[in-house]
């Protein structure tokens, strides 16, 4: 099967597992004890009716700003030998809503994850998506134009446990293998609470629209 049809297959168990068809029940989450800083007010806003791209680009973009602004601080600081950033994927740093089968890059973040990567910060993802579509998870973030340097799953196991506890282990997983994360950024709660992180920035999901 070639990479394209792949992709394609892989896209559509992206897009069910993204809207609930295939997720598992999540723990009630506790917030993280480094301040979030959420998505704009205007992103909450507009929770309650359609979302068009043009605003969700917008609302991301004013989301980002913060989380530029720090790790360009944090980079200046170079007493930290392995500092990283942990991303999620679907929405935060690929357009999974409105692009499903294409997936292209969210311009402000993949500007972010490049400058980061520039500035020697390690780029990990940690993703609800199943570990057996990983070589198309992989392709897909390249494509997109992010450095891979750490891939985090879901495995058989993982797929019948909450979301938050996973990416809440997969972040413990990082700080053992010797990173400091200066920044966790996600679109929704289960992304960004269960701590480990300096900070954390929180795009707008619209209450559950963009998962």
């Amino acid at each position: 099967m070639g990479i394209s049809i792949k992709h394609v297959a892989a896209a559509a168990l992206t897009v069910a597992l993204t809207t609930g068809l295939a997720a598992p029940a999540v723990a009630t989450p506790v917030r993280a004890t480094s301040a979030p800083v959420a998505a704009p007010a205007a992103a909450h806003a507009a929770s309650s009716s359609a979302v068009t791209e043009e605003q969700w680009l917008d609302d991301v973009s004013a989301a980002v700003a913060p989380a530029r602004a720090y790790v360009e601080q944090r980079v200046a600081d170079s007493s930290d030998p392995n500092p990283a950033i942990v991303f999620d994927i679907d929405n935060t740093t690929v357009a999974t809503h409105f692009h499903p089968f294409t997936e292209p890059g969210i311009a402000p973040v993949v500007e972010l994850a490049q400058y980061a990567h520039e500035h020697g910060v390690a780029i990990i993802f940690i993703t609800a998506r199943p570990r057996a579509i990983d070589p198309v998870t992989r392709h897909t973030l390249e494509e997109a134009g992010y450095t891979v340097d750490e891939l985090y799953s879901r495995g058989l196991s993982d797929l019948f446990k909450p979301i938050q506890d996973f990416k809440t282990n997969a972040r413990i997983a990082v700080e053992n293998q010797g990173y400091t994360i200066i920044a966790n950024i996600g679109n929704n709660w289960t992304d960004l609470d269960g701590g480990h992180a300096e900070r954390t920035f929180k795009l707008p999901d619209y209450n559950g629209l963009l998962p």
